[in-house]
């Protein structure tokens, strides 16, 4: 079966979100603002100013902003994504920023789909953020995107952390979101008034209830408040590991740990950069 039967036909069995309907909603009011909030992101998490005479492997590309900043850093870009509607968001942006770009190329393809994988070759940067997790089979997922770094390359991923019972618990709301649509607006405001209520309390007590949501991209990302939180709650299949089994799982395949930003207790992204310093990939 083909990779985009296959995506649908999970969509239809209420096994998978349909993230990309999701992003487009998000590019519909993405602005320079958000884009540069982005790039520091990209600067910051890699430690540079810029990308030239890299090339950057974008695996699960999503709204595809992160592709977009790392072609205007200067990198030769590829980029895909599993989810059709996402792989045609960031075509989107291409076509709106670098069109007929030959140093910017995007697939429609699965981080599972060896065959696939095995096609790409190696690159000095491999970008994951937030999306191995919503595989189906997290760990194969890591293992195939870290054979994808060139040695002296860096791997940049960020996977959900492993809160215990919290993480279980949205894993039950995840499915059933996906599951069941009339439920879907019930879920969503249970997921505000338990993860972002306090916000307005806190900005209420400031005479700025809003204050925090307006200006969400300005701390996470570039991103949107509200597109953030659907992509929370419905973003099914849904894993989480502790930092130090992400760390161990990854050093193992000749990798060493350059970068590390954690969620504690919560049940957000744990950020990992890692530098690919072996060939042992090659021999697992």
């Amino acid at each position: 079966m083909s990779t985009i039967k296959q995506y649908e036909l999970e969509i239809n069995q209420g096994k998978r979100f349909r993230f990309g309907a999701n992003w487009k909603q998000f590019l519909d009011h993405l602005t320079e603002e958000q884009i540069q909030k982005a790039e520091g992101t990209i600067k910051e998490g890699l430690a540079v100013e810029s990308l030239e005479g890299h090339q950057f492997l974008d695996a699960g590309c999503g709204s595809g902003v992160f592709s977009l900043v790392a072609r205007r850093l200067g990198a030769r870009v590829h980029s895909f994504d599993y989810d059709a509607e996402s792989a045609a968001c960031t075509d989107l942006l291409k076509q709106r920023f670098f069109p007929n770009d030959p140093d910017w190329t995007i697939d429609e393809g699965s981080v599972l789909d060896q065959e696939y994988i095995s096609r790409l070759g190696q690159f000095d940067i491999v970008y994951s953020w937030g999306v191995l997790h919503h595989t189906g089979a997290m760990w194969d997922a890591i293992h195939n995107i870290a054979a994808l770094v060139r040695p002296g390359g860096s791997l940049f991923i960020a996977i959900y952390n492993n809160a215990g019972r919290r993480s279980t618990h949205w894993w039950h709301i995840k499915s059933l979101y996906v599951k069941h649509p009339i439920l879907r607006p019930f879920l969503l405001g249970y997921a505000f008034l338990t993860t972002r209520s306090g916000w307005f309390l806190r900005g209420l007590l400031k005479g700025q209830p809003l204050m925090k949501w307006r200006t969400y991209g300005d701390r996470y990302r570039g991103m949107s408040a509200w597109h953030d939180l659907v992509d929370w709650v419905g973003g099914f299949p849904y894993e989480y590991a502790k930092p130090e089994e992400v760390f161990y799982f990854i050093k193992e395949r000749g990798f060493r740990l350059e970068r590390l930003s954690t969620m504690g207790a919560d049940t957000g992204c744990n950020e990992f950069v890692f530098l690919r310093e072996s060939k042992c990939m090659d021999n697992l």
